[in-house]
């Protein structure tokens, strides 16, 4: 995984895609490649604290942080994941050049759903359950989906809240040994 992700990292379109972004609501570090520097960051003390299990592990994330938000800057359809035009949906189509693991391909493509379902929740004090369940289905590894989940959502920037809620709301239907207490304050 670690030579797939060299590879990514120097691809043209890569090199130019973590260029994009200004400081804005849930992105105040602004550029894609600052946002990459500060999840490296989360996994490394992740890593530290005994968090991620194997080296196997550590690269999948570390791929995912690579590709996960690296095509926002090719799509202004703020739709769901699912949307053929979504970013989610361009960078599981960009993975798939790299890797063939249907799991991490689907964390790529449902990235954002805790925060999609999150904002659900907030203003209507539930959230579409087919939406959740979709997710549940999709996702095999949730250790591994969690811990991405933690590393993306402990910035500055974000709400935390949601994610000690996603996690114990994913905990009511699968096995994961990933806890809220796990959550890192990023300052």
């Amino acid at each position: 995984m670690k030579e797939i992700i060299e590879k990514i990292m120097a691809d043209p379109r890569y090199q130019k895609n973590i260029e994009y972004g200004e400081p804005r609501p849930g992105h105040p570090e602004g550029k894609v490649k600052q946002h990459i520097a500060d999840l490296e960051n989360n996994l490394e003390i992740l890593k530290k604290m005994g968090r991620v299990p194997n080296e196997d592990d550590y690269w999948k994330l570390k791929f995912i942080i690579h590709v996960h938000d690296l095509f926002k800057v090719e799509t202004d359809d703020p739709t769901t994941a699912l949307s053929v035009t979504s970013h989610a949906t361009l960078a599981r189509e960009y993975a798939s050049q790299f890797i063939e693991d249907t799991d991490l391909l689907n964390m790529i493509q449902y990235h954002d759903e805790n925060y999609e379902l999150w904002k659900e929740y907030l203003q209507n004090d539930q959230y579409e359950n087919e939406r959740f369940k979709n997710l549940l289905q999709a996702i095999k590894n949730w250790n591994l989906f969690l811990l991405f989940i933690i590393i993306d959502g402990c910035t500055k920037g974000k709400d935390y809240a949601k994610l000690g809620w996603f996690i114990n709301e994913v905990k009511k239907y699968k096995a994961t040994n990933v806890e809220a207490e796990w959550v890192l304050d990023p300052k």
